[in-house]
């Protein structure tokens, strides 16, 4: 995202927890920080990309936060996948500073980051979003506002239930293929086009016929995102039977060690496919 903003041409200052992608930035013309502050102070829009709440908080309202280096007028926007009510706590605390704030979680992966065809969903007040979309724009085909504060949060917890039980439905369905004797990679080239067709089936589906399990996105990161939708379902007194359902089974095979995987390895919670002959 942050080479796209660079070619787009915007110059960026930078900031990370660890130096090597720094370095990468700074080769292809960005300019490095040491801390989020001092990103703030130097920028008129800051955006944060992180990959759990707690790092959110802390880089964002933390001692060397952005908080600490904003000033009046600026923009912040947080393209992370955190909960609703952590949206809304940043989007008061800069309020105070009158800084307007967006979350603005994403979907479409590496791929999606990479060729700038990432899909953004954004939470915030109506001038905030104005403000923010030509940025937005460069990194997503499709930008949308869905409503005040923490909206975008809930609409990326909606996203993620769908792709993470889209997945399960594929994995559960190339089981029954490989268990009944039947080649999973005809079959999936079988349903390609069909009713049953989707992103999940194309790109999740080849991964698990092909065993390559190199993240896009990590089973610990997506199991994250299920406790956020699960903690806002319980916060609205609603039941997600089937996405309680996948969290146990993602956090089984956590347990057997594929946190770090692609969360196409939800097929090995079933006998072995990965491998099989297309």
């Amino acid at each position: 995202m942050a080479r796209r903003l660079l070619a787009a041409g915007y110059h960026l200052v930078v900031h990370n927890r660890s130096s090597p992608s720094v370095k990468e930035l700074q080769a292809a013309g960005a300019t490095a920080a040491g801390c989020p502050a001092e990103v703030a102070a130097r920028v008129d829009c800051v955006m944060t990309v992180l990959p759990d709440p707690l790092a959110v908080a802390e880089v964002v309202l933390g001692r060397d936060g952005v908080r600490a280096g904003a000033r009046q007028g600026q923009l912040f926007i947080d393209l992370s996948t955190s909960p609703p009510a952590l949206a809304r706590k940043i989007h008061s605390e800069l309020a105070a500073l009158d800084v307007a704030a967006l979350d603005a979680p994403v979907s479409g992966g590496e791929t999606g980051a990479r060729e700038g065809t990432l899909t953004i969903m954004v939470g915030g007040d109506a001038h905030a979003a104005r403000m923010g979309n030509p940025i937005l724009r460069v990194l997503g085909r499709r930008v949308t506002h869905v409503g005040p504060p923490g909206a975008g949060q809930v609409a990326k917890a909606a996203n993620q239930v769908i792709v993470g039980l889209t997945i399960q439905a594929v994995a559960e369905a190339l089981a029954l293929v490989q268990a009944a004797g039947v080649s999973p990679g005809l079959v999936r080239s079988a349903l390609r086009g069909g009713f049953a067709d989707s992103r999940v089936l194309r790109e999740h589906g080849k991964r698990m016929v092909d065993g390559d399990f190199t993240p896009g996105a990590a089973l610990r990161l997506h199991l994250k995102d299920l406790r956020i939708a699960l903690g806002l379902a319980k916060e609205a007194e609603i039941e997600l039977r089937a996405t309680a359902a996948l969290a146990e089974q993602m956090e089984r095979l956590i347990a057997n060690g594929y946190a770090e995987q692609d969360h196409a390895v939800l097929i090995a919670g079933y006998p072995p496919l990965a491998g099989a002959s297309p």
